[in-house]
């Protein structure tokens, strides 16, 4: 259970380098936003003659710097334990024949997923995860509403992320082929919603891929 003990650690950071970001800023020492851009402010309080803060206030700061580094090692160190259970693990190696789906998704799926007959069918798994839309029927018509907050967190969010990441290595190469499913849904919505319907679809992908026990074989975005 590596994974749960990571994702602690990334919102820990992530509060770390907000609450920097906030005291620093009310002295006018502000750093683009970004996780590679902190260490710039680091570097500006750094230099004692460089700004106007207090003795106090720097003091606080460079301890935060400081617990934000033993941070990032534990989000290092833990990432690549997690990376190497991974390739040991054959459902996570299976599940990474997906695309969008890389180590910390497959290990997050392969521990935190009930049994696979736990679900009749991909689209049970995915209402699991919270990825399926509400519906909303008014005089005899079916709407979905906005995606439920309900489900398994952590399974919905990485399958987002892969899903935006898939959408973002399309657009680096021209777009989704021409026609695929992927090309027609980023014409018509806006790239939240595709994402989430991607996450929804690799959701599916990754329920029939531990039930049959294969590699997954076809183009996600066709």
């Amino acid at each position: 259970m590596q994974q749960i003990p990571r994702e602690l650690f990334i919102d820990q950071r992530t509060q770390v380098v907000n609450t920097l970001r906030g005291h620093l800023a009310e002295y006018g020492i502000v750093a683009p936003q970004g996780a590679s851009h902190i260490r710039k402010l680091e570097v500006m309080i750094a230099d004692s003659e460089a700004s106007d803060l207090p003795l106090a206030t720097r003091n606080m700061c460079i301890r935060m710097f400081d617990h934000l580094s033993i941070l990032d090692w534990q989000v290092d160190d833990l990432t690549a334990r997690i990376e190497a259970t991974a390739q040991h693990d054959d459902t996570a190696r299976r599940l990474m024949t997906i695309p969008g789906i890389g180590p910390i998704c497959a290990m997050t799926i392969s521990t935190l997923a009930p049994p696979r007959e736990s679900f009749r069918k991909g689209r049970d798994f995915a209402a699991w995860t919270g990825l399926t839309p509400k519906q909303h029927s008014t005089g005899g018509k079916t709407r979905l509403g906005r995606t439920s907050k309900m489900g398994q967190r952590d399974i919905r969010r990485l399958l987002i992320l892969g899903a935006t990441s898939v959408i973002q290595a399309a657009e680096r190469k021209g777009g989704a082929p021409d026609g695929s499913w992927l090309d027609r849904m980023l014409k018509r919505k806006p790239k939240l919603l595709v994402a989430i319907a991607l996450a929804n679809k690799m959701a599916r992908m990754a329920w029939a891929v531990m039930k049959n026990e294969d590699v997954y074989r076809v183009q996600l975005a066709a």
